[in-house]
């Protein structure tokens, strides 16, 4: 679309129609170009600015669902997600991911942690029996 651009500066000075907008019909995006005198420079310089815009809002949304992805993969890192917690003055370990509570702290901080890994094993494959 070509806008008008009219000076006011008297009888002598002529009109110019140079001023140039462009829409991204799909994004809704508008670029308006009115630096030149010349309509070819305008178009061509508001082109350049549309496809800008278009490629910075293409990577926007890329880098957010970048993020959401490695979020879920990551995880927020805030105590709800613990795994385990060890309760030295209640001598007790607690697996939060199957719910186990053992009161044999000592014996598993010197390194008797069967009981555990056997019990994580059979909650992992009654996890991949149910998967299937």
């Amino acid at each position: 679309m070509i806008l008008s651009e009219h000076l006011e500066l008297g009888a002598t000075c002529e009109k110019t129609d140079s001023a140039v907008r462009l829409t991204h019909i799909p994004t809704g995006i508008v670029v308006e170009c009115q630096d030149s005198r010349s309509n070819i420079k305008n178009k061509a310089r508001a082109e350049t600015l549309l496809k800008a815009k278009i490629f910075d809002q293409e990577q926007e949304k890329l880098n957010k669902k970048r993020a959401e992805e490695r979020k879920i993969l990551i995880g927020s890192g805030d105590r709800s997600e613990r795994i385990r917690t060890y309760n030295f003055p209640q001598g007790r370990v607690t697996d939060h991911r199957i719910g186990l509570t053992l009161y044999n702290l000592s014996e598993i901080m010197e390194g008797d942690i069967t009981e555990l890994i056997e019990t994580l094993i059979q909650e992992n494959a009654a996890k991949q029996k149910t998967n299937q």
